[in-house]
């Protein structure tokens, strides 16, 4: 038998600090928690530093995006966790109607996090959260190509969280591959669709559940009757946030085209505003994530007409904001998803043509729509599917905690954010238990059968007659009390009335005997 790996000895270590239980306690997941949120806040510097030497981001713009939401997570978990992880009643039937029936979330056990270069905190933190707020043990792996947010949380996050229960697996394609071999309870992959096919066929070896967040060509359209300058801010800002690497930005926009032009213009007065006349030299205006990116992205452009920037540093890893026009389905740009600052402009008829468009291709992470028309809005969201739907603006539908994230057939499975992730990290377990008393009750279900026991258990087993869930169990039991009190004040109010009665009958006796 061969020495163990150092990926093997790490899954390990954190399956067996799990076996002894300690994850289970509210407290010890809420003191992670604290933990976590307390890294995010002290370490605000040093992860705004890493973010900045891997992608070009500013201080500001690392809060924005990664750190920020990260801490919403983190507090929104911390003030629900006890409701989350509470047993959830459930309907039920005549037959079980004394019984106690309800779901009870338990820990999965132990979690692969495998994070994504682009946001590397936020993408990789954010799942974290879910799990220690769901009682597993989590190994993290950041993605390498972020080498300096990966050193960074190699380093840094041990010294706030259990370091068997969470530890940081740092590396590249060969230790990933390694993990993967190991056997976990779930696997979260955030990154592209061929990876995670990869990851998925690892997990089927040892029929392991998987989230898979991708990503897609996420289609924008663009109809007549919106405000145009203030759409053109918005896909503006949506697009060329981090230089395009983002997973939800929208990737083309389809628009009739009478807008075309003015939305042409609009982008260029935004790019101007946004980012100053020379974005390469704007601290907000990051850079591609490293050179092999920079030329795929290039190469997309060949074949189209660049209608707005197009300049290009490989040396500094910069591709300026740009707009390409004169695009056809069989673009070279529309073959792939493009995670960088290009946003191809399509002519379509109308809203019919533009809904055929979606239809035809792969499933988007997101579909965005901007119109005043709320007829066209129900019908994107009727006539299409995607991973979510937004309307008149980008990206902000990530912010929302009560909104699951997650991509839907090729842009991915599972979501998260929220109550979603502790609830995608936890199994779900049906309870029901019963009394050994009232056996008389069970006597239909015995054989022999006949007619009359068949009907019986028919009546019994009934649709769900009783909803235990906690807002209809506090009316259902509201409403009683209410009866029970009507019912006695009834009750009294008819024996004092019968009381008069009989104290009347008495005195007009007595006054007929002696009058």
């Amino acid at each position: 038998m061969g020495e163990m790996s150092r990926e093997e000895l790490v899954v390990q270590r954190a399956r067996k600090a799990f076996q002894t239980g300690k994850t289970k306690p509210l407290e010890f997941r809420k003191q992670q928690l604290q933990n976590l949120l307390r890294f995010v806040t002290e370490r605000r510097k040093e992860i705004a530093d890493s973010v900045k030497k891997d992608l070009g981001k500013s201080e500001r713009g690392t809060e924005l995006f990664e750190t920020l939401g990260c801490e919403g997570e983190i507090r929104l978990a911390l003030q629900h966790l006890s409701d989350w992880a509470a047993p959830r009643p459930v309907e039920k039937t005549l037959m079980t109607l004394p019984d106690q029936a309800y779901v009870q979330p338990q820990p999965l056990g132990l979690v692969l996090i495998i994070g994504a270069w682009n946001y590397p905190w936020a993408v990789t933190l954010q799942p974290l959260v879910g799990a220690i707020a769901a009682g597993n043990a989590a190994i993290i792996k950041p993605s390498e190509v972020s080498s300096h947010s990966a050193k960074a949380m190699e380093e840094l996050l041990p010294q706030y969280l259990d370091t068997d229960l969470y530890p940081v697996v740092s590396g590249g394609v060969s230790e990933t591959q390694e993990l993967l071999r190991q056997r976990f309870d779930h696997v979260f992959y955030t990154g592209s669709s061929s990876v995670g096919r990869l990851v998925m066929e690892a997990a089927a070896a040892h029929l392991t559940p998987v989230t898979l967040e991708l990503g897609g060509k996420s289609p924008c359209y663009v109809h007549p009757d919106c405000n145009i300058r203030v759409a053109a801010r918005r896909i503006t800002w949506g697009k060329f946030v981090n230089c395009g690497q983002t997973c939800i930005a929208p990737d083309y926009v389809l628009c009739e085209p009478s807008v075309e032009s003015r939305l042409l213009e609009e982008v260029r007065e935004c790019i101007k505003e946004f980012y100053t006349e020379n974005p390469k030299g704007f601290e907000d205006y990051g850079r591609i994530i490293n050179q092999r990116h920079f030329r795929r992205i290039v190469g997309l452009m060949e074949g189209s007409t660049v209608a707005l920037g197009g300049d290009c540093d490989e040396a500094d890893c910069y591709i300026g904001p740009t707009v390409l026009k004169d695009v056809s389905a069989d673009s070279k740009v529309m073959k792939e998803e493009i995670f960088g600052p290009l946003l191809p402009i399509i002519s379509v008829s109308g809203v019919d043509q533009a809904i055929q468009f979606i239809s035809d291709r792969e499933k988007p992470l997101v579909i965005y729509v901007f119109t005043e028309d709320k007829k066209i809005i129900q019908r994107m969201i009727t006539e299409t599917s995607s991973g979510a739907l937004l309307a008149n603006d980008c990206l902000v539908h990530f912010t929302v905690s009560t909104l699951p994230f997650g991509g839907v057939g090729h842009s991915g499975m599972g979501r998260y954010h929220g109550k979603h992730s502790f609830e995608q990290l936890s199994h779900m377990r049906s309870c029901l238990v019963r009394s050994l008393a009232m056996e008389s009750v069970n006597l239909s279900r015995y054989p022999p059968q006949d007619r009359r026991r068949a009907r019986r258990a028919r009546m019994a087993m009934r649709a769900p007659l009783i909803d235990m869930s906690r807002r209809t169990f506090v009316w259902a039991v509201s409403a009683t009390v209410i009866a029970v009190v009507l019912m006695v004040t009834l009750v009294v109010i008819l024996l004092i009335a019968a009381g008069l009665n009989c104290t009347c009958w008495y005195w007009r006796g007595i006054y007929n005997y002696f009058w």
